[in-house]
């Protein structure tokens, strides 16, 4: 079969199977990860809020990445140099 036909070959099939393996062990694993925490005393809601609070941080590390990454350019330096002028670890 073509490609385009929208059946996938013998290969691409194995490669989908294994995939959805892979995920179907990382679905169990985030279920008992989130067992384990629910029995530390953690409760859905405040991982929720967590997981909520970090893709906000996320987000706004992205955008200070991408400021900083422009006034490199701008000034012609890495972004490297410009973590000490802003008090910035490498690690941040």
């Amino acid at each position: 079969p073509s490609p385009r036909s929208g059946h996938p070959n013998g290969a691409n099939k194995e490669a989908l199977q294994c995939e959805i393996e892979e995920l179907k062990l990382k679905d169990l694993a985030l279920d008992q990860e989130i067992a384990q925490l629910l029995s530390e005393g953690y409760s859905l809601e405040e991982l929720e809020k967590h997981i909520s609070l970090l893709h906000e941080y996320n987000d706004i590390k992205d955008a200070g990445q991408m400021l900083l990454g422009k006034l490199a350019v701008i000034r012609g330096v890495t972004t490297k140099q410009l973590y000490p002028e802003y008090d910035l670890e490498l690690s941040d």
